[in-house]
């Protein structure tokens, strides 16, 4: 925050000097130039930060002696044993904690919110009225849902490299790494019988064996209302002060019984206090922080964008369609949640991005790290060539990105019809080679019978189909061009719309007796066929798999140098910075503190009182809307418990759901969120500039347990660690 503040101050009297000297000139101007070189020359002078690499410690190696220097508290051994087999992480990808000795574990209410309609009964709505059981037998089994325990760690660092530099291209060092990693995960699952995972750390600087025990019988305890738990809608998403009741609970069961767990967090009196130290234990999903400038550059360019536009549009469209058909509303609402925050996400991504002073720190590492390795002979000749090799991998990509960009064939964005078609077309391009270079899904016959199966496939929704197979002709049109053989093929002179609704009006490929004879004859329906999107497969897969060719190329390179890039940072400065998340435990130091926004301050704590003044400021708007529980509280519920809090601890997606203690091991809140000024956590990370990670308050969930949702058994287990029995 101080360089941002020392830019500004030095940036401001230097736009105002520049219009004050444009006024002077008269019709010759002055170039803005003179400014653009301050302005540069003050961002030179901008540094990075000891933490900017985050505070995501592993716990292979967890910063003991840095958190005695920091904060006067050196975690025992013991200590943070206790804190890795207390914690857990959803496979669904978020994380979670035991907090009882009768394996009640707690996690987000967006966490499970996924698997409410798969427990709920005939005439009920869970999503919207929330769920609570009584007792151990009111508990629901969670079909498909599995939580797991890190109970041991290995490092096999060595193994895996030595399997990597026996290799020679950059495609065989990657199949060299994945068929060693292979091999270890099977022998130590077979001697453990554990769940074993090897995972990357430092983009390949080190290697760790992680020993998972995996608990499948999980049941639903307690989960609020969607509109309590995500209280302001996606007004409030990724923004503090905040109001949200976002948690929820869940037990484990071993052989149908109430799973004893010896290690848990206990439930803290007081909860968090501001500038108290606490500790986020969970499993961040992915940062890129050892990306390279030109890495940077190529997201802000080209991807984020793109995938930014892309899931503004489908939020757009999916909003738009729910409303017009409200029946539609419980099969699309989940997933429009989902897309609504993937897009806020990059929405905030692509800021930090456009931000030159995060983006100039990140930068000054880049040229401090670089110094570090070629003052060393050694160091120069193993990782010298990594940072041109990685520039000119980027300037490729931005090659290829209008035919990536432009035809893609499946995900987000892209016709279900469409994806049909082409996947047809590519099931006769692969079954036409030697089985030895189709690609794995295709040898033998597991495309026949793969493709087979999509025979009993629904009818996709055909409207929904063409206000999403119109967004996708807009980006071949963006990308193509107009000109482009496929684009007009497609849009004979209509507009998006017009040619998505003709299109789908010829197709046979959503009936689902044509489309398994066309999979059954393939070769000549794939040759012969006029139907337009098999016509434009034809047309698009050459190009699709050209692009393809070299993007994946290009990737295999990306990761040899990332993995390369990975080791030189670990030659350089050991374990004193942590590797980028890979989903997996991490322990995140931090304290409890508001920060300066918009002119004012956040608070460390917001009440249950600023709820309720959302709500009643907000009379017309849903998103504020009181949920059930909450819209006559009784007198004892107190209206000053803390509700939500912010803290200094760093944080990405799949922390949802970990737990925040204190130093006694104690729960004192639930990580939901993390704010706007988060967001650039992908790539750096900047406490100084009002980074904060949101969570529950302890108390708030203990307050709305006892007095809105009467659930005192659970209250007491909270308390004492122990069911009643």
């Amino acid at each position: 925050m101080k360089q941002m503040r020392q830019l500004l101050s030095f940036a401001l009297p230097v736009f105002m000097a520049a219009v004050i000297l444009a006024g002077c000139a008269g019709s010759s101007g002055v170039s803005t130039s003179s400014y653009d070189a301050a302005k540069k020359a003050q961002l030179e002078q901008v540094k990075a930060g000891r933490f900017d690499g985050g505070k995501m410690w592993t716990f292979d190696d967890p910063p003991v002696a840095y958190f005695g220097e920091a904060y006067g508290f050196r975690p025992s051994k013991e200590w943070l044993d206790d804190a890795r087999l207390s914690s857990l992480r959803l496979t669904s990808g978020c994380s979670a904690s035991f907090v009882s000795g009768d394996g009640l574990v707690m996690t987000n209410h967006h966490c499970v919110r996924g698997f409410l309609a798969s427990v709920q009964k005939p005439g009920e709505n869970l999503l919207e009225n929330g769920f609570s059981a009584a007792d151990l037998a009111a508990e629901r089994k969670i079909p498909n849902a599995a939580l797991e325990q890190l109970v041991e760690i290995r490092d096999v660092t060595k193994d895996v490299l030595a399997a990597m530099d026996a290799a020679n291209t950059d495609q065989e060092k990657i199949e060299a790494r994945g068929k060693v990693i292979s091999q270890i995960e099977k022998q130590a699952s077979d001697q453990s019988k554990l769940r074993a995972q090897v995972v990357t750390l430092y983009n390949g600087g080190k290697f760790s064996l992680y020993l998972y025990k995996r608990f499948t019988d999980l049941r639903l305890v307690f989960a609020p209302e969607l509109q309590a738990a995500h209280f302001g809608g996606e007004y409030d998403n990724f923004t503090y002060p905040r109001y949200a009741f976002d948690c929820s609970f869940v037990r484990v069961y071993e052989n149908d019984a109430p799973y004893e767990s010896k290690n848990f967090f206990a439930w803290s009196k007081d909860g968090a206090q501001e500038d108290e130290l606490v500790f986020v234990i969970g499993n961040p999903g992915r940062t890129s922080r050892l990306s390279t400038a030109e890495q940077l550059e190529y997201n802000r360019d080209v991807q984020y964008p793109f995938t930014y536009q892309l899931l503004r549009e489908r939020v757009d469209m999916l909003t738009s369609y729910i409303k017009t058909h409200p029946e539609k509303k419980a099969d699309l609402y989940a997933g429009l949640l989902g897309v609504a925050n993937g897009m806020k996400s990059y929405q905030g991504r692509l800021a930090g991005l456009r931000d030159d002073v995060l983006v100039q720190r990140r930068r000054d590492f880049d040229r401090s790290f670089r110094a570090e390795v070629e003052k060393r002979p050694e160091l120069k000749a193993k990782y010298g060539h990594i940072w041109g090799e990685i520039a000119q991998s980027m300037q490729t990509l931005r090659e290829i990105a209008p035919e990536n960009l432009g035809l893609r064939a499946g995900g987000l964005g892209v016709s279900e019809i469409f994806a049909r078609g082409f996947s047809l077309v590519q099931l006769h391009r692969e079954m036409r080679k030697a089985e030895a270079d189709r690609l794995d899904a295709y040898k033998g016959e597991r495309g026949i019978r793969t493709f087979a199966a999509a025979g009993r496939f629904s009818k996709v929704d055909t409207e929904l189909d063409a206000l999403t197979l119109a967004l996708q002709l807009s980006y071949m049109k963006k990308y193509l061009g107009a000109s482009d053989p496929i684009v007009q093929f497609a849009l004979q002179g209509q507009t998006e719309e017009q040619a998505a609704k003709r299109l789908l009006g010829q197709t046979v490929l959503n009936d689902s007796t044509a489309f398994a004879g066309l999979v059954a004859d393939h070769a000549a329906a794939t040759a012969a066929s006029q139907d337009p999107f098999i016509v434009m497969a034809r047309m698009a897969l050459p190009r699709v798999e050209k692009a393809g060719a070299i993007a994946r190329e290009v990737n295999a390179k990306t990761q040899v140098n990332a993995t390369l890039l990975g080791r030189a940072q670990f030659d350089v400065y050991g374990t004193s910075i942590p590797p980028d998340a890979t989903f997996t435990l991490r322990i995140a130091d931090g304290v409890v503190k508001g920060y300066d926004y918009n002119g004012t301050i956040a608070p460390p704590f917001t009440t249950f009182h600023g709820l309720y003044d959302r709500h009643f400021s907000y009379p017309s708007k849903d998103e504020w809307k009181l949920a059930a529980h909450w819209q006559n509280p009784p007198p004892e519920f107190k209206l000053s418990t803390r509700c939500n809090f912010s803290s200094t601890n760093d944080i990405i997606g799949g922390n949802s759901g970990s737990p925040m203690i204190n130093k006694n091991s104690e729960i004192v809140g639930l990580i939901f969120d993390g704010n706007m000024e988060s967001l650039p956590g992908d790539f750096i990370f900047a406490e100084d500039a009002g980074n904060r990670t949101v969570s529950v308050h302890s108390s708030a969930i203990m307050e709305a347990l006892r007095h809105l949702y009467k659930m005192s058994n659970l209250v007491k287990e909270l308390e004492s660690g122990k069911r009643a029995r």
